[in-house]
């Protein structure tokens, strides 16, 4: 069997994302450090964040028959384009004296809905790309370019943020224009052939939905990858303001997400070999009592480099649990109703972004940092019980049990 680095294909998909979620971490660091600068209002800079993340939530569902109807390797290039240009928008607006947090507001829109369309896309073409056997080997190797971006992306974010504000934004919109003409390459066709007339849209959506509840697993897993999703996106507008409080520069607060994201890309590295030996249940529920554990320790940090060394250990487990999940949905749910399942999936586990953003910058507002943290801890809490309670859950079996049964 071709080794899978030696697989063209895949090779070009993995390394123009590289370019291009390298690009989008540089960017999401000076976001908020942009509209902070700009009004001083943590409502602004969650407002912002709700609004690159509200495409999870309205377009995620109508999206994933889409990508399963129309052509994926066209929707792929469609979408990294369109978010190239809306990124470059931004500087060229800073550097004309016309920028506005409206602006921004529609810019983090269109790249939140691009990254719904590619993102549902490129997960419905990736078992079309490699064989089954190699798959969960490519989603772990998708989490260490996505981890290994956020690791190099703050701190860049943060030095070029220092030197000029637009600069950020000028990179990620040149990253996703590389990202696109990678995509041109591709030899191979990612999807099956349709089997007989296209269902209406809306009954299409459905057949998503429908899977994912009479599945109990993957049912509960969502449910607590969502409330996850909420508590993460916004603990990082919490972590932000607090690291400025604490009196962090630009440049400290890139670092500091940089040292967060570092964890991740060591986890992304050890899921790689821990998912064939963790049962779903080791990873379902660890993992949240981890995150329990962990997040009040935010609140007895003194500079940004603690923060960043918690948020390490946090987002070190994380790539295990996502390699666990969608190498059973990769393996287990057929591929021509792929891109309808995720898109499902996306809209209860993404869609809580736009709500946690809102709420990450209400909370600090009527709260503080010290209330944001305790909040969000509470909530994790109650999901790490949630989750050792589950009957799904208890009784699940190893992942490569699960994986063994699904094959012909």
């Amino acid at each position: 069997m071709t080794p899978l680095w030696r697989n063209r294909d895949f090779t070009l998909l993995w390394s123009g994302q590289v370019i291009s979620s390298l690009g989008a971490a540089i960017s999401s660091t000076a976001t908020p450090l942009l509209v902070l600068s700009t009004t001083g209002s943590p409502l602004d800079a969650g407002l912002v964040g709700a609004a690159g993340t509200l495409p999870h939530l309205i377009a995620n569902l109508p999206a994933g028959p889409l990508v399963d109807r129309w052509n994926r390797r066209l929707i792929l290039l469609i979408s990294e384009i369109v978010a190239g240009i809306a990124l470059l928008s931004v500087p060229l607006a800073i550097w004309s004296g016309v920028f506005t947090i409206a602006q921004l507001c529609v810019v983090t829109f269109l790249q939140g809905l691009c990254f719904v369309f590619f993102g549902l896309a490129q997960d419905a073409a990736l078992p079309m790309v490699v064989p089954p056997d190699q798959l969960a080997t490519a989603i772990a190797a998708d989490e260490a370019r996505s981890r290994g971006a956020t690791l190099a992306g703050p701190p860049i974010g943060g030095a070029l943020f220092g030197l000029d504000r637009a600069a950020p934004f000028l990179v990620d919109g040149i990253s996703y224009l590389i990202a696109a003409a990678a995509l041109l390459f591709l030899r191979r066709d990612l999807q099956k052939p349709a089997e007989g007339p296209a269902e209406p849209l809306w009954r299409a959506a459905v057949t998503g939905l429908r899977y994912v509840w009479h599945n109990p697993l993957i049912r509960v897993s969502l449910l607590l990858i969502a409330v996850s999703n909420f508590v993460f996106q916004a603990l990082i507008l919490v972590l932000v303001d607090l690291a400025g409080r604490q009196g962090g520069t630009a440049s400290d607060i890139g670092l500091m997400l940089g040292l967060y994201s570092a964890g991740g890309l060591l986890g992304a590295f050890a899921a790689s070999r821990l998912h064939r030996m963790v049962s779903f249940r080791g990873a379902l529920v660890g993992v949240n009592w981890v995150w329990a554990v962990l997040l009040p320790l935010f609140l007895l940090t003194t500079a940004p480099w603690q923060i960043g060394v918690v948020g390490a250990l946090t987002a070190f487990v994380g790539p295990l649990w996502n390699v666990v999940i969608f190498t059973y949905a990769g393996v287990v749910v057929p591929n021509e109703l792929l891109g309808r399942v995720m898109s499902a999936a996306g809209t209860l586990t993404w869609g809580v972004m736009p709500i946690a953003s809102l709420t990450g910058g209400l909370m600090l507002t009527a709260f503080g940092t010290t209330g944001s943290l305790w909040s969000l801890s509470a909530i994790m809490l109650i999901a790490a019980i949630a989750a050792t309670l589950s009957p799904s859950v208890r009784r699940t079996p190893a992942v490569p049990e699960l994986v063994t049964e699904s094959q012909p």
